[in-house]
Parts: structure tokens; sequence; C-alpha cells
């Protein structure tokens, strides 16, 4: 019982020490188990040999019993035939048979008990071994959560200072401004090679300021009673070179059915040349 009692101690304090020295728990802890099983089976084959050393005790023990049985016969056989030295011889013999019979039998339940307690001892190991190797992947799967815990740890650690967080700021910064000066950037050229969409409708919004104009003219026509007829009369528009629409179409009946039909924006006219258009329609009217 002593030997399996250090054998188990030292398994014991084998994996305590292996396990923390381990770079692999996984290979140490199957290796362990291998040689825990190299263990049991040298522990089997000690059990064996104790087992078989009870067994032959025991056969001993038998014959000894048979020999002082068969003693005892010879010792009365004697009597009966009155060979009384004869009958002393044997029971001398029985005697001796007898007494070495008694101590192997103490010897025999020493050893039977011994092996007994080696047969438990073994059957507690067995199972321990067995226990081990269910607990071997519980073991591993402790040990890798330790591993990454310890990782976790140092990670954070590593985050409680604030350059790294500082230096991401400075790039997230960095970058907004690379985006606002490109959108400038693009905004400044959009705006020298024109022709942009707000471009566009401005020029829209512009057309119907001029709608609203000649609306304006015509009602004021209407007003000083310059319309026959009452119907609406188109109004005469100032060329970019100083003549009015209607002397034009005067010049050129065709031109006059071509603006009848359709009417086509004039370049804005300067405001002196406005002025002297102006002068020269007093005159007309005052001759």
């Amino acid at each position: 019982m002593g030997i399996f009692q250090k054998l188990s101690t030292l398994i014991k304090s084998n994996i305590n020490d292996l396990i923390a020295k381990a770079e692999n728990p996984e290979k140490m802890l199957n290796q362990i188990i291998l040689d825990m099983r190299d263990q049991l089976a040298k522990a089997k084959r000690d059990v064996a040999g104790a087992i078989a050393d009870e067994r032959k005790l025991g056969a001993q023990l038998d014959a000894e019993v048979k020999q002082a049985q068969a003693w005892q016969k010879r010792a009365e056989l004697a009597v009966r035939e009155g060979r009384d030295d004869l009958a002393m011889q044997a029971l001398s013999r029985q005697q001796e048979h007898t007494q070495r019979a008694g101590a192997l039998e103490q010897t025999w339940r020493a050893q039977k008990e011994e092996t007994e307690k080696l047969k438990g001892s073994l059957r507690t190991l067995n199972d321990k071994i067995e226990e081990a190797k269910r607990k071997r992947n519980l073991l591993i799967a402790k040990q890798k959560r330790a591993q990454a815990q310890k990782r976790i740890h140092a990670t954070m650690s590593g985050l409680s200072d604030q350059s790294a967080f500082d230096a991401f700021n400075r790039m997230a910064a960095k970058i907004e401004e690379e985006e606002r000066r490109s959108l400038a950037q693009a905004e400044v050229t959009e705006a020298l090679t024109g022709d942009s969409l707000e471009d566009e409708f401005l020029r829209l919004e512009s057309g119907g300021e001029g709608a609203a104009m000649d609306d304006r003219l015509l009602a004021l026509k209407a007003k000083m009673g310059l319309l026959p007829g009452g119907a609406p009369e188109p109004p005469r528009q100032l060329t970019a070179g100083g003549a009015s629409a209607e002397a034009a179409s005067a010049e050129d009946p065709e031109a006059d059915d071509s603006d009848a039909s359709s009417s086509a924006p004039v370049a804005p006219i300067q405001e002196a040349q406005l002025l002297e258009e102006f002068e020269r329609l007093g005159r007309n009217d005052g001759s």
C-alpha cells in the first residue's frame, strides 16, 4: 500500500511540475498520461507477482496439510498393527508437517491480505488515470483560457496609454482636412470651367424675368391705346447694332415674317447706346 501511495504522490508532483513548465500543455498532458499508463502496467505486473506468490504459498500450505494428514493415518495404522516404534516416527513426522503448515498458513494469510490491498490500490490507480484522461481536454481548455485572458489583460494595459488614441485622432483629422481641401479644389475648378448646373438654373430664371418684362410692355401699350383693336402687339426690340427690329422688318419683309413667327433673343445693349436710341426716338417724335 505504501508503494502505491508514494507512486501516486510522485505522479501528482510530476504533473504539477510539468504543467507549470510546459510550453505545450496538450503534448505534455498526453505524455504524462502515457507515463502514467506505463507505470500502471508495471504496477499490474507487480500485483500479478504478488498474486502468484500468494497462490504458491496456498499450494505449499495445502501440501503440508495433506502430509500431516497422511502421517496421522500412518501412525494410526502402526498402532493398530502393534508397531509403536513406527507410530512414534509417524507422529513425529505428522507434527513437523503440522508445524510447517501452521507457519505457512500465517504467511499465506498475510500475503493474501496484502494482495487484496494491492488489487484495491491498482483499481484506484487505474480509476485515477482514467479520470486524468477524461480531464485532459478540460485542463487544456483551462490553460488556453488562462493564456487568452493574459493576452487580453496585456492588450488592455497597452490601450491604457493614450498615445495610440491620440495618433488615431490625428490621422482622422488629417484625412478630414484632405477631404475638405479636395472638395474646395473641385469647387474652384468647376467655377473656372463654367457651365455648371447652377449656371443653367440661373439662365432659366433670367428667361422667366424677360417674359415678365414683355408682359409689362404689352400692358403699357394697352394703357396708352397703342394696340389696334385691342390685339396685343409684339414688342419691338432693339438690336445690338443700334437699329430697331421694326426698322429692320420694314427694309426686309421676309425678315418681318420670320420675326412674326419667332422672336429670337437679342444681346443686351449698353446703356450709352440705349440712351442714344431714345434721343433718336424723341427727335423723330418731335418732327
